[in-house]
């Protein structure tokens, strides 16, 4: 889809919307299939096919904070990860304020469920579907990841999320997040803040983890990102935690799509440890 046949946004920050435009410019002239698991336009994601894939199956979602954001931000990511063989899908999902939680995690659900069904005529195998994204795409990435609620209802096993890799996340909400304001996308129920917390939500046994950020990143989302990783461990189960030195919540995800840069090479390297468990 072009920007035009979407419905109107909520209006982005100075840095957002520069964010954004880069993120357009990155990903024009790389091909995808589009394809729709939903009736909402926002319920739609891209699959970008490798020339040779190896089975592995990346699907992320793009940041916004909720309130804003395209999947077609993320194709620039594609090429470095179908490079190596990997199946790369850019999922959407319906935003705030006129949708709020959990409408987009349900989406984001939906997307894995059309993923684990048709993901094999492009050469992805639905047994090794990762999962992340960044910003607050990583929150829902890392919320899917955690809980085990939604899989029955979707008709999936627990175990069809071979893999987090959340970049620049949200954790948690509520007292002590560090969050400024708290974001729409909760609603009025003041309970989301905990249903939506990523680290209060975990129900073992949990996919490993790859939780990455900049060293420049927002304050008080390295600071959740040390407590989701040191929660992950405390369950017994694997969080690696990865800082890109120098980057910004933006220029991480930049990182997504370089290939020589400080983020993809530990990600094909996670992804390929884990394809087979």
């Amino acid at each position: 889809m072009n920007i035009g046949d979407y419905p109107p946004q909520e209006p982005l920050s100075e840095a957002g919307a520069a964010y954004g435009a880069e993120c357009w410019r990155r990903s024009e002239g790389i091909a995808f299939q589009e394809f729709a698991f939903g009736a909402d336009p926002y319920q739609r994601l891209l699959v970008f096919a490798p020339p040779r894939p190896n089975g592995s199956v990346l699907v992320f979602w793009h940041g916004g904070g909720w309130t804003s954001g395209y999947k077609e931000w993320m194709g620039f990511m594609a090429p470095a990860f179908n490079a190596s063989g990997i199946t790369f899908v850019s999922a959407g999902y319906r935003l705030a304020p006129q949708h709020i939680f959990p409408a987009g995690l349900h989406d984001c659900a939906e997307a894995v469920k059309w993923v684990a069904a048709n993901i094999s005529r492009h050469g992805g195998n639905p047994e090794q579907i990762f999962i992340g994204g960044h910003s607050s795409g990583g929150h829902y990435a890392a919320l899917l990841a955690a809980s085990h609620d939604w899989t029955a209802s979707m008709g999936l096993s627990d175990d069809v999320v071979r893999g987090c890799l959340p970049l620049s996340a949200v954790y948690e909400f509520g007292e002590g997040s560090g969050l400024s304001a708290r974001p729409r996308f909760l609603g009025a129920d003041p309970a989301n803040d905990l249903r939506a917390s990523p680290r209060f939500q975990l129900q073992p046994p949990l996919p490993p983890f790859l939780v990455a950020h900049g060293s420049r990143d927002f304050p008080h989302l390295i600071t959740q990102a040390g407590r989701f990783v040191a929660a992950v461990r405390a369950q017994g189960f694997e969080a690696d935690h990865l800082e890109l030195a120098d980057r910004t919540h933006f220029t991480a995800s930049y990182a997504g799509g370089e290939s020589e840069g400080p983020w993809v090479p530990a990600a094909l390297a996670f992804i390929a440890r884990h394809a087979g468990r």
